[in-house]
């Protein structure tokens, strides 16, 4: 059910948060005078390159020290504590259930809110504070349906949707803006099909297009400046859940090779290598997310490392042979989950699977059963996993009864 929630936000919350990086380093006062926004200055986007490499690539302090000098400079605008809010959402993003961040992350979009709305009251054109505001906005309803807190997020999106119109319509915007449409046609048609009981809830919105709204992202993805990231970020979901794994593999592969250091991209690439049959890769980055974890890497935690570890446990058991190897991985997989609290995920369940195999191959057959039943206990009910537990508890105890005849 939390995906569901959390999928219905993306489509009507996290299409308003198009701004992403939208106006960095740079100020009113040291504006070009060529330039009514700061948006369209293509030295901002000059000056802003190493800042927005940096948070993306997870070094958080490297970046940190950019954003509190801007905020030094220019006080008065909402741009730097917008930057500062986004690293912090992006300590969320690798494990979304972990609520350390929230409350630096919800105080930068206040600011936020608070500066751009002072700019809003008092300037002629409303297009630059708009953006941030409904950036802000539709951030903090992210984070709000995350946590389940379905008022205020609400709250923030009707926020949000009320700036986003005032940007609107802006032409020379339109790369930046076109993430926003492309998200809601995309997820507008994609969760009432898959859905239905949310029905309802969209009825009250225009009609989404899939087809229309991937084809947007991947215009964003190609050609936008400031949200080619956010609008990548996404696709990779889409990609998956369209079943356009190739697509998948290699936007993941640019992106964490774009960004080495980044969790959910890295993990992202190991996970489609694996489905895509590229076993040396999906081995390999396995390897390095493990390593990182061990190393206490920001962003590299137990979401990451559940994946890392089955995948590594699936190649020793099935390709290498290596079944004490195999159990090692397994076992790590288990703690990982145990750990995010993840017990009726598909890596916990496959992994005690896993485990009971190996049991069973070494004739421990009390210990097969033991994992078996948990993996049956927490597989969802009717699923491939739990015809297969129920298969091999039955396969267990017929040959039990067998050996009691034969004595």
């Amino acid at each position: 059910m939390k995906r569901i929630q959390h999928i219905t936000t993306y489509c009507l919350l996290a299409l308003l948060s198009s701004t992403n990086v939208f106006a960095q380093l740079y100020s009113s006062a040291d504006l070009d005078k060529n330039y009514d926004m700061i948006l369209k200055n293509p030295s901002v986007q000059i000056e802003s390159t190493e800042a927005i490499n940096m948070l993306y690539n997870y070094k958080f302090a490297e970046a940190d020290a950019e954003f509190r000098w801007l905020k030094y400079r220019y006080p008065k605008h909402p741009m730097p504590h917008f930057l500062m809010g986004l690293a912090e959402w992006w300590k969320i993003v690798p494990n979304t259930d972990n609520e350390e961040h929230d409350r630096a992350f919800l105080a930068q979009m206040d600011s936020t809110i608070t500066l751009a709305e002072k700019l809003y009251d008092n300037e002629k054109n409303k297009v630059e504070p708009a953006f941030f505001l409904a950036a802000a906005y539709a951030f903090k309803g992210r984070l709000y349906a995350e946590r389940e807190s379905w008022t205020k997020a609400a709250f923030a999106g009707r926020k949000s949707l009320k700036y986003f119109e005032v940007c609107k319509g802006n032409g020379d915007l339109s790369p930046e803006l076109l993430f926003g449409d492309g998200l809601y046609n995309y997820y507008a048609e994609w969760v009432p099909k898959e859905y239905p009981l949310l029905k309802p809830i969209l009825a009250l919105f225009p009609k989404g297009n899939k087809k229309l709204g991937q084809q947007q992202l991947e215009k964003v993805g190609n050609n936008a400046f400031y949200t080619r990231v956010e609008a990548r970020y996404f696709l990779l979901q889409i990609y998956s859940m369209e079943n356009e794994y190739g697509k998948a593999y290699e936007l993941a592969k640019y992106m964490w090779q774009t960004y080495p250091n980044n969790p959910y991209f890295e993990r992202y690439f190991c996970r489609t290598a694996f489905v895509t049959g590229r076993a040396a890769e999906a081995e390999k980055a396995a390897e390095n997310i493990l390593t990182k974890i061990d190393q206490y890497m920001p962003g590299y935690e137990g979401v990451s490392g559940r994946n890392a570890a089955y995948v590594l446990a699936y190649y020793n058991m099935q390709y290498h042979r290596n079944y004490e190897l195999a159990a090692k991985y397994y076992q790590r997989a288990i703690d990982f989950s145990v750990q995010t609290k993840s017990l009726n995920a598909g890596y916990y369940v496959s992994s005690l699977l896993g485990l009971g195999k190996i049991a069973e191959m070494k004739k421990n057959y009390d210990e097969a059963l033991r994992y078996y039943k948990l993996a049956d206990d927490k597989a969802d009910k009717k699923s491939s996993q739990d015809k297969e537990a129920k298969k091999a508890i039955e396969n267990l105890k017929k040959m039990k009864r067998e050996e009691r005849r034969r004595r």
